[in-house]
């Protein structure tokens, strides 16, 4: 038996429908039941067997969901239409992240109004995904927590979109550790609990790789990729198979295996395409970006940079510009463009901090005291590297970590500060030890692959 209303509420649902065609209680119950039947039923002192209504439903003339629930069927549609529509528009970059949250709003209220919990989740699924690319964190984390109290009563896998809302919301916020044991913890549950769902377990395992390589845990990164490939021909959702391929190129990248990564990526943009998602189609120029960055290949990583930059901006995603902007800043400096990346750095500082993206915000201040060191500026570059410091040891970012303490203890070293220069490089060596393994727990039980 399926979710329906209160004994009462459905009595006087049947009384008035059969009031409004003109029945008698003895029209309405035969030739099944009986009219005593019918007049405790409207009374609300009988609760209504699912036969008993579907018998009132056809007498009535209406469906069996409309009279159980006072919801029809059509109703229902119609919403979950809307719904996709609004999914749709959010994923191609129809209209700003702003205007499709409206959207979703007066859908969530609908939903709310009418008591459809599959329908709220999904609304509210939507409005958290409007925030983060607005760069709205907090607010998108209680859109994501109270989806999944809308499913509290489903399957892991039916919860695991907004758990992972959850903790990519935490983990742009720089609050890798946590962001890490939310994936891990539905990881373990899914696998120990033989619920191998694959879009659930590549969702999660490729939303775990940022994570990861931000902590320095690049084995762990590693393994992650291998399963999220392994998992890829299983799934049915080819924009989940493209996010997948966009999160595997970074631990390629890690490995040394460049071409491998640029093909992933190549593969991941040409699904995007295709579904016409923008926002992650800038994103695979980002990491394209990326990888040929740490290739070398600085010419190329800059066009594609400024692409997903202007691809970006268009969108107003906040967040996820100023996180673009740092990384082609490094590239404009490398380049011997001190004075443009520096302007541009100095124009996403107040978009980012340690709430809203602490590793790319302890980036660009790393990167503006290596421009200040260059200039002669020490005093300068000393201010930007301990500001990066303490967003990174906020964050948990242990291989950021670990660079960024050798770049203060030499600078410390040049300016004859000998003992503080030793403090630095201790700092740098302890997070440099077994790289994902001091920050984190035993790893989560594999697929069964």
């Amino acid at each position: 038996m399926g979710e329906r209303d209160d004994p009462g509420t459905i009595g006087r649902r049947v009384q008035r429908l059969r009031v409004e065609r003109g029945m008698t209680q003895r029209q309405l119950a035969e030739p099944v039941y009986t009219p005593a039947y019918v007049s405790t039923l409207e009374s609300g002192r009988v609760r209504p067997s699912d036969d008993a209504l579907r018998h009132l439903a056809e007498r009535l003339g209406v469906a069996f969901d409309e009279l159980a629930t006072g919801r029809s069927a059509r109703l229902v549609t119609e919403l979950r239409l809307r719904l996709t529509e609004a999914q749709r528009t959010f994923a191609v970059g129809e209209a700003e992240a702003a205007a499709v949250a409206e959207q979703y709003a007066g859908l969530l209220a609908e939903a709310e109004t009418h008591g459809l919990a599959a329908e709220q989740a999904a609304a509210l699924l939507g409005l958290g995904e409007c925030a983060v690319e607005t760069g709205e964190l907090v607010a998108g984390r209680q859109y994501f927590e109270r989806a999944e109290a809308c499913l509290a009563g489903a399957p892991l896998p039916a919860r695991v979109p907004a758990l992972r809302g959850r903790a990519v919301a935490h983990y742009l916020a720089g609050e890798l550790r946590y962001a890490v044991y939310l994936l891990e913890s539905a990881l373990d549950e899914l696998n120990r609990g033989g619920l191998h769902d694959p879009d659930a377990l590549l969702l999660l395992y490729a939303s775990a790789i940022g994570p990861y390589m931000d902590m320095g845990a690049h084995a762990r990164a590693a393994q992650a990729a291998e399963f999220a490939l392994a998992l890829a021909p299983q799934s049915g959702d080819p924009a989940l198979v493209a996010r997948m391929h966009r999160s595997v190129a970074r631990t390629l990248v890690a490995e040394g295996r460049l071409a491998e990564a640029d093909a992933s990526l190549a593969k991941a943009a040409e699904l995007y395409r295709g579904l016409q998602i923008r926002t992650e189609l800038a994103n695979c120029h980002w990491m394209r970006g990326y990888v040929y960055a740490q290739d070398g290949q600085l010419e190329r990583a800059e066009g594609e940079l400024r692409e997903a930059l202007g691809m970006l901006s268009a969108k107003r995603a906040a967040l996820y510009s100023s996180q673009v902007a740092v990384e082609l800043a490094d590239v404009l400096h490398r380049r011997g463009k001190s004075d443009e990346a520096a302007a541009l750095l100095h124009g996403v500082l107040d978009d980012l901090s340690s709430e809203r993206g602490a590793v790319h915000s302890a980036a660009a201040h790393r990167l503006l005291g290596i421009i200040a060191e260059d200039s002669r500026r020490a005093e300068d570059a000393e201010e930007h590297y301990v500001r990066a410091l303490s967003l990174l040891e906020r964050a948990g970012a242990a291989g950021d970590l670990a660079d960024l303490c050798r770049l203060l203890g030499d600078l410390l070293r040049r300016t004859g500060r000998v003992e503080a220069a030793l403090d630095a490089y201790r700092t740098g060596l302890g997070h440099r030890t077994a790289p994902g393994t001091t920050t984190l727990g035993p790893a989560p039980a594999q697929p069964p692959l």
